[in-house]
């Protein structure tokens, strides 16, 4: 098997953890939208808005307590340990009989995604070859967008066809099952070859290293010189740098990255993408479509999801970071501002749910792909490939955290929000999309191949500008684009490739 082969199957396996968070992203529309839901619950929107919240809010304390399990533990036992407490509180949220269970069990389920979602991009980015690094990082994404898909077609099969508890409790069992393949298979998968030095296990990540990108030979020119990269810089950081989350805010350059990491994580969110994943029902009603094809539409969504998301794993290490996401973001600003228009002018009682209806579910799909394919991937690929070893755990837990801040926020008050203003409530994720874009324009370096170890000495140097356009930043662009030729070079190429 190529090396490449490997270390993506090794990150293919690793992102059924995603689809964990993504099956969520796509079940829990159905679930507070189904009848047998609410005459059982009798739930108003501000309870609704708990149900989704609590999930993302559980998410946001399990990211912050995976930074700290991910360097002490290391990554694989830290995927176990999520996957383990997702299974807990998906057990409890399928078997709720009040909306007190349903509340803890959605909480407890969070906190394991949110241990997943921070951990395994960290751990995909350590284990790949810089020149397909994006492509197994986004792997996150699409491993969400596949659960995603399931719980799309799973959702709309059980609320069409069951009116008993079945009709919500089905779709919520099923997410268990991902849960338990990736906690009883993932310690038969390599640990992360960077922690293992990093923690004075030397051997055991030559030998890793070895059996990722050179079908075990240690003698291997490229392993060699990976090896004694990474030791080199593990020995600096343990000489000149606190293993603290302190350093994140006080090394220049470690402060510029987690602030880039964060903001990205913030931008995607104020997209909109959680509001139409969770209260599509809510929202498609405002121009009269039905449940059930609320839920049917949003399942085909996630079709067209999946292949945006695919083609993005296929491009992104040759289009770059730094345009993908500018020109996604633009593209998102466009399709809400022809949403929020249809939803201003064609609302429920001017009975114009066909054409107009039509109108809007196109635009959502359009939107969807530009997400799927832009925003939703880099923000994973990124944040997991500009740290250090040693600050790389903590910073994406920190920057996955924000990611669930804000995903909880929006769950909390969008159907409070839809309810109160309507289709005012959309125009803010417009304006959001266009500042995203002129945002990332003005602070986003590109990373694209770059070797990890370089990104502190070449993209995030301490005396680098944060403003990434303009001649100041010529030479970093330049000592970048050098250092992205280094590692992948023809001939590196071809023995490599997947």
């Amino acid at each position: 098997m190529k090396p490449h082969t490997y270390q993506f199957l090794v990150g293919v396996f690793a992102s059924v953890g995603s689809v964990l968070y993504g099956y969520d992203l796509g079940v829990i529309a159905g679930v507070v939208g189904s009848t047998s839901y609410a005459e059982l619950f009798n739930a108003d929107a501000a309870q609704n808005g708990a149900v989704v919240s609590l999930f993302t809010g559980g998410a946001f304390f399990g990211a912050m307590f995976a930074g700290p399990a991910g360097d002490y533990l290391g990554r694989r036992l830290t995927i176990l340990l999520g996957a383990l407490l997702f299974l807990v509180g998906g057990a409890i949220q399928t078997a709720a009989q009040t909306i007190n269970y349903l509340y803890g069990g959605r909480a407890i389920a969070g906190l394991g995604v949110g241990f997943l979602t921070m951990i395994i991009p960290v751990y995909q980015s350590e284990i790949a070859h810089p020149s397909i690094r994006g492509r197994v990082t986004g792997l996150q994404q699409f491993m969400l967008g596949i659960g995603a898909f399931l719980a799309g077609w799973i959702t709309w099969g059980c609320y069409t066809n069951l009116t008993n508890d079945g009709q919500w409790r089905i779709p919520l069992g099923i997410q268990n099952l991902p849960a338990v393949i990736l906690a009883t298979l993932i310690l038969f998968f390599p640990e992360s070859p960077r922690w293992l030095v990093d923690h004075d296990r030397a051997d055991e990540g030559l030998a890793t290293l070895a059996k990722l990108h050179s079908n075990g030979d240690v003698n291997d020119p490229w392993v060699r010189a990976e090896f004694a990269s990474i030791q080199e810089t593990i020995t600096f950081e343990h000489e000149n740098e606190a293993k603290s989350y302190m350093e994140l805010f006080t090394n220049i350059s470690a402060f510029r990255r987690l602030f880039l990491a964060m903001s990205i994580q913030a931008a995607t969110q104020m997209t909109g993408v959680s509001a139409i994943q969770y209260f599509s029902v809510t929202i498609f009603a405002q121009i009269g479509i039905s449940a059930d094809n609320a839920l049917k539409y949003q399942a085909i969504n996630s079709i067209l999801a999946l292949i945006a998301q695919a083609m993005c794993m296929l491009l992104i290490d040759k289009f770059g970071r730094r345009p993908t996401l500018i020109i996604g973001n633009l593209v998102n600003c466009v399709m809400f501002i022809a949403a929020t228009v249809l939803l201003a002018k064609f609302p429920p009682d001017t009975n114009s749910g066909g054409t107009a209806g039509w109108g809007f579910i196109i635009v959502t799909w359009l939107y969807n792909i530009s997400f799927s394919f832009a925003c939703g991937p880099l923000s994973w690929i990124i944040p997991a490939e500009i740290f250090d070893t040693h600050t790389r755990s903590k910073g994406v837990s920190l920057a996955t955290m924000t990611s669930f801040a804000f995903n909880t926020l929006i769950g909390q008050v969008t159907s409070i929000a839809v309810d109160a203003v309507g289709w005012r409530f959309f125009v803010l994720f417009a304006v959001c999309n266009a500042t995203n874009a002129l945002f990332f324009y003005l602070v986003l370096p590109e990373t694209k191949r770059v070797p990890l170890e370089q990104m502190g000495t070449v993209v995030f140097a301490r005396d680098a500008p944060w403003i990434v356009v303009g001649d100041r930043y010529q030479v970093y662009r330049a000592a970048a684009a050098a250092a992205a030729r280094d590692v992948v070079g023809d001939d590196d190429l071809k023995k490599h490739e997947i």
